[in-house]
């Protein structure tokens, strides 16, 4: 037969879990940081998207423009590390977003125009 569990004594028990103090000003802080570096980002990314359609349109073939967009591309976190001083502070997951943001965002964006554009392929 198997023995009963004795339970310890309530002073015995470690105490109850607490969850730590939570520090509102250091999370408003970043998020108002990482909000300016994903609008510096979205705009940064947007030339560059204008830019690799208008060399488009110009009668570079795909393959010249899509290497200089992925040049720009990244070049651009190097620019917003420039342009932000707290940069610093941005973790890994941060900066994988926002390349990501800028990436994908580049090539609709290119995607888009090209298929909005009047001109002849």
């Amino acid at each position: 037969m198997a023995k009963k569990v004795r339970r310890k004594p309530a002073e015995e028990q470690g105490p109850a879990f607490e969850f730590p103090v939570f520090d509102e000003v250091a999370f408003v802080t970043k998020e108002y940081e990482m909000t300016s570096a994903l609008a510096l980002t979205a705009g940064f990314t947007v030339l560059v998207g204008i830019l690799s359609w208008a060399l488009s349109v110009t009668g570079l073939l795909w393959y010249i423009v899509f290497p200089i967009g992925i040049l720009l591309i990244a070049l651009i976190p190097f620019l917003v590390r420039r342009l932000r001083s707290r940069s610093s502070t941005y973790t890994k997951g941060d900066w994988a977003g926002l390349v990501a943001l800028e990436f994908f965002g580049w090539l609709a964006l290119w995607f888009v125009l090209q298929n909005l554009s009047p001109h002849a392929i």
